[in-house]
Formats: C-alpha cells, structure tokens, sequence
C-alpha cells in the first residue's frame, strides 16, 4: 500500500480567527501529540490531508513531515464539517517505532462458507479482536477466510493467520463465525 505524506509547518498562530484565516488559505490546523503526551501545533494543506485521511484506516501508518522532518504518525482524530464536505481540524500522534499500541480492528469476512453454500447459515459472533503490536508491524485490517466452513464448522480467534510480530489480546477460543444447519 501506498505511504501516504502529509507536509506540515509549525503553526505559530491561535485562536479562532487564526483559525479561520488558515481555512481561507485552504489549509487546516492540526495538532500533533507524540507519545510522551507533548504537543506541537500545526498547519497542513487541506487536500493532501483530506486525500490521506479517505484512503486509510485508523491503524495505517501515514509519513507527517514537519517542516521537511520524517515522523511515523497516526490520524487520530479530524473534526470534519459534513455540510461543507471539509475537514477543519485535524489530530496525529506521532510514535517512535520502539514502543508497541493496541489497537481493535473489525474482522472482515473472506469467500462464501461451504456450508451456507448447502444451505446452512453463518452466524457471526465477535465483530472485532484486539491486537498489540509495533506501529510498523499492526495490520490494517483483519480478515477471516470463511470459505472451507462446513455445516456445524467454527472459526475460532486462534484461525487467525496475524503474523509472529502481532500479538492476539482477544480470548484465542473466541467464536468469531459458525455455520448452523438448516432450518427444517
């Protein structure tokens, strides 16, 4: 997948109005959070950032460049305005690499269970698992391939294949998806 860059310059202005001059300029403010919890205001151009934040998911690991700097950083948070199709604020929390996040993603579903194909139903039971991991090494999403259940067959949290760098917090005897028998 494509790393995703997002330039930024330290912000020297605040409040409402700096705010809104920034805006008119067709940039938004930002803040970045590192992990010791400091912060560093900020001001990114608005369509770059907008491109990034579409094509992502809360775990994918974007470049922010702060005045021409390499940061591995996450989009935290945006505070976006439906009526104007815009964003107006934007959240990152930059990590070092070195320590490792938690983080729980939605399961995805892969193939159609032979099962159902025999007329039996699928019935999802956990929606999602939490996972821990370093940044560069957390998943984007999580996928269960479905497609060899049988009627009366489960597909349990320990059937996910994550890769030795990711750790499963979630129950590993967790249900995540079982094929019931027909109706009679």
């Amino acid at each position: 997948m494509e790393q995703f860059v997002v330039n930024a310059t330290v912000r020297k202005d605040f409040g409402k109005s700096a705010a809104k001059k920034i805006r008119a300029e067709g940039k938004i403010p930002a803040i970045a959070y590192n992990e010791k919890g400091e912060s560093t205001m900020l001001v990114v151009d608005s369509a770059e950032f907008s491109k990034a934040w579409r094509s992502i998911t809360k775990t994918t690991l974007i470049n922010l460049k702060i005045d021409g700097k390499d940061n591995m950083a996450y989009i935290k948070d945006t505070e976006y305005d439906i009526k104007t199709d815009k964003n107006l604020h934007a959240d990152f929390h930059i990590v070092s690499g070195n320590k490792p996040i938690t983080a729980v993603l939605k399961i995805r579903y892969q193939g159609t269970p032979a099962g159902v194909l025999k007329g039996g139903f699928m019935v999802k039971h956990i929606p999602d698992v939490k996972l821990k991991a370093l940044p560069q090494d957390m998943p984007q999403s999580v996928s269960a391939d479905v497609s060899a259940l049988e009627i009366g067959g489960k597909f349990l949290v320990s059937d996910l294949k994550l890769g030795d760098k990711v750790t499963v917090l979630t129950k590993a005897t967790g249900l995540i998806v079982s094929i019931a028998p027909p109706k009679k």
